[in-house]
């Protein structure tokens, strides 16, 4: 039996994900939506990425600010005095809290903002969609975006078998059926999707 060239070519950006997705939880393994807690479910805050652009401000201690640091591919930038600081996979709050903690050698009570200048992220949506493939979406954009960019489900498409793929900060799959993302059901929608995620339908 002869298969539609369209199910072909998700067959193979398929077989090619295996290797990246076989990492994650075991085959099978998931979590659903509407079981995550709260914190991990919606509007959780940006996790800093390689190539973001960072901004560092030391109140009262200019000199000790940076601006539009890059985020090396070793995940790390340099503040003056302390050095290296990892920054890559923690959230602008958390290396807030590590900076001033380090300052705390050097200056009394240190107060520390941070800003980030988060890069483009590509999201890869794979198995039974119009138009498997990568594509650019801005920092943050939900799971209905994703879907949208790739044309949404194919005829052959599982309705209640889309996933996202997450690789850090731990590896997870995360379950939705496609009617929960139409009706934008408990935030389903606008899931906020983060750099390195992957959209699998089935």
């Amino acid at each position: 039996m002869s298969i539609p060239a369209g199910r072909s070519l998700r067959a193979m950006l398929c077989f090619a994900a295996i290797p990246m997705l076989a990492s994650c939880a075991g085959a099978g393994e998931y979590v659903w939506f509407s079981q995550l807690p709260p914190a991990q479910a919606q509007f959780a805050e940006y996790l800093i990425d390689t190539g973001d652009l960072v901004d560092v401000k030391v109140l009262s201690h200019e000199d000790m600010s940076v601006l539009k640091q890059k985020v090396r591919a070793d995940g790390r930038i340099s503040i003056p005095i302390i050095g290296d600081v990892e920054a890559r996979g923690k959230r602008p709050s958390a290396l807030r809290a590590e900076i001033e903690g380090r300052l705390k050698d050097y200056f009394v009570s240190p107060s520390v903002t941070i800003a980030v200048d988060e890069t483009p992220m590509t999201i890869a949506c794979l198995g039974e969609v119009s138009r498997p493939g990568a594509y650019p979406l801005e920092p943050g954009a939900g799971l209905a975006k994703a879907l949208a960019s790739a044309g949404g489900l194919s005829d052959y498409a599982n309705r209640d078998k889309v996933y996202v793929v997450r690789q850090r900060p731990a590896p997870m799959r995360i379950r939705f059926t496609y009617e929960w993302v139409l009706r934008n059901e408990n935030h389903a929608a606008s899931f906020p999707l983060r750099a390195g995620d992957t959209v699998v339908v089935e």
